[in-house]
This record gives structure tokens, C-alpha cells and sequence, in this order.
């Protein structure tokens, strides 16, 4: 049966429309009560015709309350429909909405956890679920309970011994009924569950998808999908079979002929008997029967209401994602100066991913961090940009905690750019303006000439009103030009790096390179490094292990320390060294992701010029 939490959440979900929608179902009320009439004037003329003589002025007055209870019936239902379609319309908008609001205020953290196929089945399908209860099955339901108590009412004036006897098909129906709605229950949430992994997993294969052929793994990547759409077939296979054996006997209970044929004997035994006027025996053939339709309807669309019940679940839990806490006074950061202190994390409040970090970001200077992988670089950066706050300690920015400050400030001092660069299916423009949409055409172009992407730009069919995925595809290089010129425009004081011409094309790499000497200069800088060679020159070197830090100096200060760094640096030399046994160890990928560091503490500068030999070695 339906869970009654989750209609109380479908009913709070409809607060905006609930007063049209009692409106609605109030008109249906009508509207079914006027479709009992010509049914209930069809016996009236029969008993007038069984008597001694017909009085024509009382048979004009039932066809004209019958004409008027059918023209009544047709303005009410249609008023009906209307006023739910309208109601939907609304509802799927204020929902909708609602839900925007609240991915745009959820923490950045949230969505690592949340695959983007069950968000996309709560916003669009989930909220797609609950048109058909909202427009339909909200009057379904009222006409098919209004009805039945109007034809038992009007059955049991008549003679309610046969009355009782005419409600035992349905009885038996909903017994059987019951026994299908436990199944349904039970196997509901399973349904779901692979729904949704089949939503992630065709995502997931869709994103990919170009690598995959590239590569030649279009099977492997195939598998999950596969997998999941296998197991779907499985568990719904399992379920119809059960399912239609009992839809089976419901359709032999409820069908025109049995009960009829059931009504017929029955009310026989009563005319037999002199218990029953024979002339009696028409209302029970006429509606007797017909109670089968409302109960069809009943057990057509509590389904539906289940299957709404469910949808409103789930909005109701994505509804229910708590946004980052807003100061109660926001304060202003005096500087850049970024300090981590005493910070501590865990994702799942088991188990801990960062212990006791403390550091300072000093202005104008570069802090590179370094590690294994899931030793916590990424997640000290991402708390940072406040993708979460932090289980104990504090991050301060200028002196103030970023908890004290509104979330959509931060982005006006912090600024990233990631190895995975991410733009929006909108134009160059409007990507590169992102964190400044009011940004002049002038501004943008002088950033795009900064990056050196203006060219590219330029040489587009569209030029920056080039659309995303539809009028243009960038390379990796010129993808990352793209962010680096938002980076620019947004003019942050504090930027993130993380290994920025990791999927930059070799061509462009060095293009890349001088538009991060431009952007980097004068910042501070906090770096993600994957590749030892490109921060030398990083006035702090930060080395991570198992979510604390392990050593922290410059490079020449670590490797006289003989620790983890040391061990790294030897791993490093050693693999460079193999890669070519003619190059020279470790700095022919010198150049690789960050421009030089300035000597005297200044920030970051532009790389020098390299001898020919050298840049065709790194070409």
C-alpha cells in the first residue's frame, strides 16, 4: 500500500496549488453526480411505462433534468481539467524552480556524491511523474469515489439485500487487488534503484564516449551499461510475472459479462421469490454493473499515486539539501593572505581525510602541494573553495573565516583553474564572462588576447557568439585559453592551479604556458602538483601523507631533509631519466605547467628564453 510519509511529502509539494485543486475535485463531485442522472431517469420512465398510464408532462420534465444534468456535467468537467492543466503548469514551474535554488545554493562537495543521472531523474523525471496525479488522477480518484457511493446509496434505497450482493465481485476484486498492490510495493523501490543506475550509467558512457572509441575500450565501456540495463530486466521480469496472473483474475471479476451474469442471478432469486418488483431489477443491471468502473479506475490509479508518492520522495529529499550556512553578519577579507588553521575533514564522519592542517598562503608567492594520490591535496584545495567547511579548525582569507562570508562572494577572491576544464554549452563569450556576465566585448577580447585564444576566436564562423558543443569544438589547449581568460576577467587575488596543461596538446602547450605567466603573476598562488619538475621554484613545497602534512620547505630545503619529497624527487629523476636516455635528467619537461618563479619573492614570472636544442627537445 501507499506509504502514507510519502503522500504527507506529496501533499506539502502541492501547497502552492492545493486550494485550485480542491476547487477541481469539488467540480468533479459535480460533474459525477450529474452523470447518475439519466441513469436514475432511464428507471423513472421505465416504472412510469409499467404503470396504468403515462403522464406525459412528468416524462418531459425528466428529459429536460437529464438535458440539463448533461450540460452541467460537460461545463463542470471541463472546468475541472482546465483548472488541473493550469494548476500543473504551475506546480511543475514553482518545483522546478525551487529545485534550481537549491543546487545553486548546495555545497560544490554535495555533487561528488550525487550522480548526475539521479539529479537529472529528480528534476526532469521525477518532477514529470507527478503531471499525470496533479492533471488526472487527483479527479480519477474523486469521480470514482463519488460514484460508487452514489450507486451504492441510490442500489440500497431500491433494496439493499441485493445491493450487498452486488458489491461481492468487487469485494473479491479488491482483495485480490490488495494482494497485487503488496507485490507492487515491494518491488517499487528496486525499480528505482535500477532506473537510476541506468540513468548514471548511460551518463557516464555518453560522456566518455569519445575516449572510449579512440581507444578501442567501447566494450569495457559498454559493460556497466549493460550491466545495469541486465539487472533492470531481471527484477522487472520477475515483477510483471507475479503481476499478471493477478491482473488476470481481476479482469475475469470485473469484466461487463461476469458481472452481469452475477447481478442477473442474483436479483432473479429475488423477483422469484416476490421479494423484488421485476420492474426494480433495471437499476441493478444498469449500475450494478457499472461498479466495476470505478473500482478499474481506483485500481488503475492508486499505481500512479504510488509511482507520485515516490517522485515526490525524492524531490522532497533533493528539496531538502542543506545549503551552506550563511553568515548572520558577513564580513569584508582585508588582503589575500590565506591561512589554514588547525583544519580537519571527513567526508562520511567515519572516517577522516585531513588532520589538523595548518598552513598559510602568503600574497605574491606560490605553494605547490604534493603527495600520493588520496593523500588529500584535492580536498584541502576544494575546501578552499568552500566545496565544503571543515570539521574542525578554520580557513581564513584576509583574517576572515570563510564561513563568514556569503558563498557568492568568495568567487570574487578565489579563483581555479582545473586540468578538467568545464564550459558551459553557451557561447565563448558568455563562458569566458562567467563570473562577470556584464563584462564590455572590450574587456573580454583583452583577456582572450592575454590567454592567446582571441585568434581562434576570431577565425570562428560565429567568432565569440560560437555556442559550445554546437557551432565549435575546442582542443584541449585552446579549451584551457578559454578558462584561463575567465580566470582573467574574474581577476582574483588568490588563484588554484591544478596541473593546467595536463590536457593541453603539445602544439599549444607553450601558448598555455605564457598565458599562465599573465595570470599568475602578483597572485597568490596555491598548486596541485602531478609532475615534481614544474615547481621548483615554489617559494613553499607542501608534501601530504594520509591527510597530513609530512614535510613542507622549499626543493632544495627537502631534498637535504632526505624524506618523502627526496623519495619522490628520486622516483621522478629516475623515470625522466628512462624516458630518454639521451635527454637531460628531469629538466627537459622543465616548462611543462608553470611559468618560472620570480627569485626575489615578487610572484611568479615568465619563463626565461631556452637555447633552440632545448625547446626542440621539449617540442
Amino acid at each position: 500500500m501507499i506509504d502514507t510519509t510519502r503522500l504527507r511529502k506529496l501533499w506539502q509539494l502541492l501547497r502552492p496549488i492545493r486550494g485550485r485543486l480542491l476547487a477541481a475535485c469539488a467540480l468533479q463531485v459535480v460533474a459525477t453526480t450529474c452523470g447518475m442522472v439519466p441513469f436514475v431517469a432511464v428507471v423513472e420512465l421505465a416504472r412510469l411505462l409499467d404503470g396504468p398510464g403515462l403522464d406525459t408532462t412528468e416524462t418531459w420534465g425528466i428529459a429536460a433534468m437529464v438535458l440539463g444534468a448533461v450540460v452541467l456535467r460537460v461545463v463542470c468537467s471541463f472546468s475541472a481539467g482546465a483548472l488541473t492543466h493550469f494548476a500543473d503548469n504551475d506546480f511543475q514551474f514553482h518545483v522546478r524552480h525551487r529545485m534550481t535554488e537549491v543546487l545553486r545554493r548546495a555545497p560544490l562537495g554535495w555533487f561528488s556524491g550525487h550522480a548526475s543521472g539521479a539529479v537529472k531523474k529528480a528534476v526532469q523525471d521525477d518532477v514529470a511523474a507527478m503531471h499525470h496525479m496533479v492533471a488526472h488522477t487527483c479527479l480519477d480518484i474523486v469521480g470514482a469515489l463519488v460514484l460508487t457511493v452514489l450507486i451504492l446509496g441510490y442500489l440500497a434505497s431500491i433494496h439493499w439485500p441485493l445491493a450487498l450482493l452486488t458489491v461481492v465481485p468487487c469485494a473479491v476484486s479488491v482483495v485480490v487487488y490488495l494482494r497485487q498492490m503488496t507485490d507492487f510495493s515491494r518491488h517499487l523501490d528496486a525499480y528505482n534503484a535500477h532506473l537510476a543506475e541506468i540513468n548514471a550509467a548511460s551518463v557516464e558512457f555518453v560522456h566518455g564516449i569519445e575516449v572510449v572509441k579512440v581507444f578501442g575500450r567501447t566494450r569495457q565501456a559498454h559493460d556497466r551499461l549493460a550491466r545495469a540495463t541486465r539487472a533492470f530486466l531481471d527484477a522487472f521480469g520477475t515483477w510483471v510475472r507475479g503481476l499478471v496472473r493477478l491482473s488476470a483474475a481481476n479482469e475475469v471479476l470485473l469484466s461487463p459479462g461476469g458481472t452481469l451474469a452475477w447481478t442477473c442471478a442474483a436479483g432473479l432469486v429475488f423477483v422469484a421469490r416476490g421479494g423484488l418488483p421485476p420492474v426494480d431489477m433495471l437499476p441493478f443491471l444498469l449500475l450494478g454493473t457499472g461498479l466495476a468502473a470505478p473500482l478499474g479506475t481506483l485500481t488503475s490509479t492508486v499505481p500512479k499515486l504510488q509511482g507520485a508518492a515516490d517522485a515526490a520522495d525524492r524531490v522532497a529529499a533533493l528539496l531538502g539539501v542543506a545549503p551552506l550556512a550563511r553568515p548572520a553578519a558577513p564580513r569584508t577579507p582585508q588582503g589575500s593572505h590565506i591561512r589554514f588553521d588547525g583544519v580537519s575533514f571527513s567526508y562520511d564522519g567515519v572516517r577522516t581525510v585531513l588532520h589538523d592542517i595548518t598552513l598559510d598562503l602568503v600574497p605574491a608567492t606560490m605553494t605547490a602541494l604534493v603527495g600520493r594520490s588520496g593523500s588529500g591535496k584535492s580536498t584541502l584545495a576544494n575546501l578552499l573553495l568552500r566545496c565544503a567547511d571543515p570539521a574542525a579548525g578554520r580557513i581564513t582569507l584576509g583574517g576572515v573565516d570563510l564561513r563568514d562570508m556569503p558563498p557568492e562572494e568568495l568567487g570574487r577572491y578565489i579563483g581555479f583553474v582545473f586540468q578538467e576544464v568545464q564550459l558551459l554549452r553557451a557561447s565563448i563569450r558568455d563562458n569566458i564572462r562567467l563570473a562577470r556576465p556584464d563584462a564590455p566585448q572590450d574587456e573580454v577580447e583583452r583577456v582572450a588576447r592575454a590567454a592567446h585564444i582571441h585568434d581562434v576566436i576570431a577565425a570562428l564562423p560565429c567568432g565569440y557568439d560560437s555556442v559550445m558543443d554546437e557551432d565549435v569544438r575546442l582542443s584541449g589547449g585552446e579549451a584551457q585559453r578559454v578558462a584561463i581568460a575567465r580566470a582573467l576577467l574574474a581577476d582574483t587575488p588568490v588563484l588554484i592551479l591544478d596541473e593546467a596543461t595536463a590536457f593541453a596538446d603539445p602544439a599549444s602547450e607553450a601558448e598555455v604556458q605564457q598565458a599562465l605567466a599573465t595570470l599568475v603573476a602578483g597572485r597568490t598562488l596555491l598548486v596541485i602538483a602531478h609532475r615534481l619538475d614544474t615547481i621548483i621554484g615554489a617559494h613553499r613545497i607542501v608534501v601530504l601523507a594520509e591527510g597530513r602534512i609530512a614535510e613542507a620547505g622549499t626543493h632544495g630545503e627537502l631534498l637535504e631533509k632526505g624524506g618523502d619529497y627526496a623519495r619522490m624527487w628520486a622516483a621522478h629523476v629516475g623515470a625522466e631519466a628512462g624516458g630518454d636516455a639521451d635527454a637531460p635528467p628531469v629538466h627537459r619537461r622543465r616548462s611543462a605547467a608553470l611559468p618560472d618563479i620570480g627569485p626575489d619573492g615578487e610572484g611568479p614570472r615568465a619563463p626565461a628564453p631556452r637555447p633552440a636544442a632545448m625547446q626542440e627537445v621539449e617540442a
